[in-house]
């Protein structure tokens, strides 16, 4: 998930918590049935279905596609790409036709900040995918949670359970351990095949993308309070200022290489990274309407899984190296986080 949706994924992944004092401050009416239709719940479990393969799909197209040279360093031109991608996917379902949401205009001055840390939350990660491991860019992800908290607390004073901050320390733990161990190079038992390892450089850029989108996220919350938007309307507006930003940076940022010497492969797997953006924005509409902060919460710790799971499977590392407990270190603790932060008293 490459950052384009992270506005709608903070209302249903990141702060859980928002969602059942939300939930708790609207009593039900007597004539609306509390659980969901039969239809309802196959239709949240089929977007939810579609979202997850999108999710690993795009991490892991976007992986292949940095792996070729030519486009390692061309992050800005891809990032920009991405945004037109998500600007249209919204555009297209805010028509009445689909009516997902309702188009709501901000200033362009005024959207500038959220628009600038939005290029910086996409370029950073995609960066750390080019000299990561699918496995140590996935793991630096959930760090965003930890990173935000300490953001929160410093501006705004805001406090989480004991229990929860104390669940953060494996979760720093592993990741540490898992970077610093992919990094070390491992003999494979076929020389032809040599197994992927981090770059030091990959670890900067990894830490430097969760403080950028730490930062993202926390600056989403108050413009959804200063300009009283939803997300979808945020990043409606955000998307394509976001891609002009970039642009400008394309001349100084990029290494465009010869278009002509790049296979027709290559660019089906650009549109393919695109399409899966399009399949991330569009499936998270559906699913925000059928999902609590249990459920949200859960499809969260799938995609991290999978993505982890598929990563570590692709690498060739055996069980037993190192960073194999840096990851259940890192899950484990996430996921406890999470369950304190749902069941904590309101």
């Amino acid at each position: 998930m490459m950052g384009s949706d992270m506005e709608r994924e903070r209302d249903i992944e990141a702060a859980p918590e928002e969602k059942l004092l939300e939930a708790e401050s609207e009593p039900i009416p007597a004539n609306i049935p509390s659980k969901p239709s039969s239809d309802a719940k196959k239709k949240f479990l089929l977007w939810t279905a579609i979202n997850m393969a999108a999710t690993i799909g795009i991490v892991f197209t976007n992986k292949a596609i940095f792996t070729d040279p030519d486009f390692k360093m061309m992050q800005t031109s891809f990032a920009s790409f991405h945004f037109v991608c998500t600007g249209l996917t919204l555009y297209v379902v805010s028509r009445p036709f689909f009516g997902a949401f309702e188009p709501k205009k901000a200033g362009v001055v005024e959207m500038l900040p959220l628009a600038f840390s939005m290029c910086l939350n996409v370029v950073l990660p995609n960066l750390s995918l080019a000299f990561s491991t699918v496995t140590v860019y996935q793991l630096c992800r959930v760090l965003l949670t930890p990173m935000t908290a300490i953001i929160n607390y410093v501006f705004y004073r805001a406090t989480i359970p004991r229990n929860a901050a104390l669940a953060l320390i494996p979760v720093c733990l592993g990741v540490g351990i898992t970077s610093y161990y992919d990094t070390k190079p491992v003999e494979n038992v076929d020389p032809s095949k040599p197994i992927p390892t981090t770059s030091i450089i990959g670890v900067i850029f990894a830490l430097s993308g969760v403080c950028a989108s730490s930062a993202y996220t926390v600056l989403i919350g108050a413009y959804h309070k200063k300009l009283n938007m939803t997300s979808s309307q945020l990043l409606f507006n955000q998307a394509p200022i976001s891609s002009v930003m970039l642009l400008f940076a394309v001349p100084f940022a990029d290494h465009i290489p010869i278009l002509s010497n790049v296979p027709s492969y290559r660019w089906f797997m650009i549109l393919m990274s695109g399409g899966f953006a399009a399949l991330i924005n569009i499936s998270q509409f559906y699913i925000v309407a059928g999902s609590g902060p249990v459920s949200s919460t859960v499809v969260g710790h799938l995609k991290t899984v999978s993505i982890v799971g598929i990563g570590w499977a692709l690498s060739g590392r055996g069980i037993t190296d190192w960073s194999a407990i840096g990851i259940l270190m890192t899950i484990g603790g996430i996921v406890y986080y999470s369950n304190v932060m749902l069941n904590k008293p309101r």
